[in-house]
């Protein structure tokens, strides 16, 4: 496929979440463009979205309804961060029902998110809900306010996250990724820098340095819940403006390989898709084993990983 075979594809309109991000983040359409506004008004009605909806329960939320974060991957949480990436709102009263449930049951009293019982902050939970919650139209929540100022206490002074005390690391990329979501005029000195020295632990390592090689980082991967891969370190980086960063020379290099001949990416792998010590411990533990999710097959190309490497390598054209 030519490029714009490629485009073709994804604006085909049996995804239109897929039809109507293209329009707007690789076309550049307004969203006020009458295109533009029929492609999104079709979002909860047809494809992925109208999927989703479809298992939603009466109450507004995604089964088992006593625990939303538990249940991993069918339950509210994963299915609110899934539809977050998909163009939806909180206009959608579906959204605003479920995504109340969600504030009052994982806002904590230290001003970060965390899963329902537990008593603080947590930096995986606090960075994806207040990305989510950014992208569904909450920014003036006072509560996702309050989880900004989360995240930038909480953050390393010598840059980057740790995830459940593990020291500063490449899979704590919730953070740096609300800030990504978070517009400019929004930040104040402590946002600008909490996002800076963010960005700046992750290009020192060139996005992949850390131990030994970690082939599941080198797999994208479609949910991605709390889990790092390269695309998903490429995606914030660029977005974050350090696309003419010479230090993401090496994980655009592994993204141009992994183009298909038809100019297409393939869904690698769906999670949990882990190596190491997690891979044994859910080896002894089956019955805490996640159950997948996938909107796409495995293997085969895919129209959200397709998208998300073309939005990443149109952000260097401004960069060249």
């Amino acid at each position: 496929m030519t490029r714009s075979k490629v485009l073709e594809w994804l604006l085909e309109e049996d995804q239109p979440a897929i039809r109507f991000l293209t329009l707007t983040e690789l076309l550049g359409r307004p969203r006020t463009d009458p295109d533009v506004r029929r492609t999104q008004e079709q979002i909860p009605r047809t494809g992925w979205a109208a999927e989703i909806f479809a298992r939603q329960n009466r109450h507004g939320l995604w089964d088992p309804e006593d625990r939303l974060y538990h249940g991993k991957y069918l339950s509210t949480n994963w299915m609110l961060l899934i539809l977050s990436d998909l163009g939806l709102t909180r206009a959608d009263p579906r959204i605003a029902t479920a995504c109340k449930a969600w504030i009052e049951r994982f806002a904590k009293k230290d001003g970060g998110f965390s899963m329902d019982g537990a008593s603080q902050g947590h930096l995986c939970i606090t960075g994806n809900t207040a990305r989510a919650l950014l992208r569904f139209g909450y920014a003036r929540h006072p509560r996702v306010r309050s989880a900004f100022a989360w995240l930038a206490e909480h953050r390393s002074k010598l840059g980057g996250w740790s995830c459940y005390g593990s020291g500063r690391n490449l899979d704590s990329w919730e953070g740096l990724s609300a800030f990504a979501e978070l517009p400019r005029a929004a930040w104040s000195e402590e946002f600008r820098s909490s996002a800076t020295s963010g960005a700046e632990f992750f290009l020192s390592r060139e996005l992949h340095h850390q131990g030994e090689r970690y082939a599941p980082w080198f797999r994208f991967h479609y949910p991605v819940h709390y889990y790092y891969d390269l695309l998903v370190g490429l995606d914030i980086l660029t977005r974050l403006g350090y696309a003419s960063d010479p230090r993401l020379t090496f994980a655009l290099g592994v993204l141009r390989e992994k183009r298909r001949r038809d100019g297409r990416w393939n869904l690698d792998s769906v999670h949990p898709d882990v190596e190491g010590p997690i891979a044994e411990w859910l080896a002894r533990h089956p019955n805490d084993r996640p159950v997948p999710f996938a909107l796409e097959k495995a293997g085969a190309p895919s129209k959200m990983i397709t998208l998300t490497a073309l939005r990443v390598l149109n952000r260097l054209e401004p960069a060249s």
